[in-house]
Order: C-alpha cells, then structure tokens, then sequence
C-alpha cells in the first residue's frame, strides 16, 4: 500500500461511496516565532479555506506534546493524541488521508503517527493544498466520532541512546539543511552541530520543484549514495521530529522502512554531555 497519493487521486476517493477521513495539518516551522513574533496561524489557513470535508489538525497541540527535555515537539501523550483522532473523525476501518500547505512535514507527522500507532491505512496528499484543483470550503466540519485506539508500534522509534547506537550499526540520516548539520548556523537549538556518526540528507532533496516527491527509483538511488542498502536498518532525525518524519515518509515512498528519532537534535543538544559533531565529516 502506497504511503502517498495524488489529489487527482484523492478527488476520486472523496466523491466515491467510501470516502477517506480527511484531515487539514498545515503548520509551519517559525525562526522568527523563537525571536518572538506571531507563529503561522493554521487554523486560520484552515478558515480561509480548506478541502471539503477536511478537519483541522493541531500539530503543536495533537501531534505533540509541550516542549521540554525531550525536545520541542516530544511524543503527545497517546490517550489525548487518541482522543483528539477520534474527534477528528478517524476510525481503524476507514482510510486516512493527510494534507498540509504543500511542505510536506506536517501531513508526515500526522502520518507517521496515526501509522506507527497501528491505524492501517494512512497517505499523505502528495505536494499537499497547492496540488489540489478543486473547490475550497470554509465551512468547519464536524464529523462523527471515530473509534480510533492507538497502540504504540513495537518499532519504528527512537531514542537518544537508540539514536547513537544505529549512527554507529546502521545509517542515521539527518534531516536538517546541511548549514545547521555542519554546524555553521544554528537559529533554533543551543548548538549546531548533529550526532556523531549521523549522514547529512536534507529531506528538502526528496522532493522536486514542486513539493511533491520523486519518483520511488530515484529516491531508493539518492538513499543507496547515502549509504542505505537493501538489509541496512535506518533512522532518522531533524530539528524536532517533523521534517525527520517527512524523510521517513520519502523512505517508505522507496520501500525502506526507517525509524524515527522523534527528539531529535532539539533534546539532543539540550544535553551538555551528549557528543557534538561539526563539519562535512559524519565523525
């Protein structure tokens, strides 16, 4: 089962018998909120126009728990993560799909989640609202309840001493811009830098000019450069578990399972202790 779909696709789903829940998780990773200004607003996105049917997604507040020492965007506690589904509409017998403003992290952690705590069925609308051609709604929707229980997956997670140990045993990809991986600029975390061993592999190169991913060969050839062979285990980390989930949604895309780190460099860095790797050289 693809992990993706195309809103030509999706525009046939939605008006056939059994349409997918779909859920509305535009956000946006904000510097200029860490110096203090107003946050992208996306329940007002939403407001000002959504897919028919959609319901709104809070990542900040659904997808995550508050910031603390385990980064700034930690696992969501999973009865209120549950709980915030179920209102949503989803249910463990009905197909999910996922969209955001067309960057792609947001719908990917929503993605990742739903997936990693046992709902079957969940693709993310490749290149997101920007795809879609056709009518918009303002209206809020208010679905039935749905019945979805999540059980957190007995793989598929990371963290921090899983983390250092696979950049040794397996391939740990990190997902950031290769300037914050490097250690030359930091505009978020204590330091710059990234976990010693980790490759640098911006997720921002899975995709081509449009958003939207590339085609599966292609991804499984650029993840092969990166070191990933057909019985390599893999991980993934970023800045906070976002953008790293949208790598992980590109892995699938290629047929590679990978796990997620969802602390990330935000909890990684938070310790003095833990080692602190710059440059070009993984080591």
């Amino acid at each position: 089962m693809t992990a993706i779909i195309t809103a030509s696709e999706l525009a046939q789903e939605l008006a056939g018998g059994a349409p997918p829940v779909l859920l509305d998780v535009r956000w946006q990773l904000s510097v200029a909120k860490a110096a203090g200004a107003p946050a992208f607003d996306g329940r007002a996105a939403y407001a000002a126009g959504h897919i028919p049917g959609a319901v709104f997604v809070d990542l900040d507040r659904e997808l995550a728990a508050a910031p603390g020492a385990h980064g700034r965007h930690p696992l969501p506690d999973l009865a209120e993560f549950g709980a915030a589904m179920r209102r949503a509409g989803v249910s463990a017998g009905r197909p999910v799909v996922v969209y955001d403003g067309g960057q792609g992290w947001a719908a990917a952690r929503a993605w990742w989640l739903l997936s990693w705590t046992g709902h079957p069925d969940v693709r993310v609308l490749d290149g997101g609202l920007p795809s879609w051609r056709g009518a918009l709604s303002t209206e809020e929707a208010v679905p039935a309840e749905g019945d979805f229980a999540p059980v957190p997956g007995a793989a598929g997670l990371l963290d921090a001493d899983g983390a250092a140990a696979l950049a040794r045993t397996g391939v740990l990809l990190d997902a950031r811009a290769g300037e914050r991986y490097r250690g030359e600029v930091e505009p978020i975390d204590r330091v710059g830098g990234h976990i010693p061993g980790a490759v640098s592999a911006p997720t921002t190169e899975n995709v081509g000019p449009d958003g939207r991913f590339l085609p599966a060969a292609e991804l499984r050839d650029r993840f092969k450069a990166l070191g990933v062979s057909e019985d390599t285990e893999v991980g993934v980390y970023c800045g906070s578990g976002v953008s790293g989930a949208h790598e992980v949604l590109a892995l699938a895309v290629a047929g590679i399972p990978a796990a997620l780190y969802v602390g990330s460099w935000s909890e990684w860095s938070s310790d003095p202790s833990r080692p602190v790797a710059t440059g070009a050289d993984p080591q």
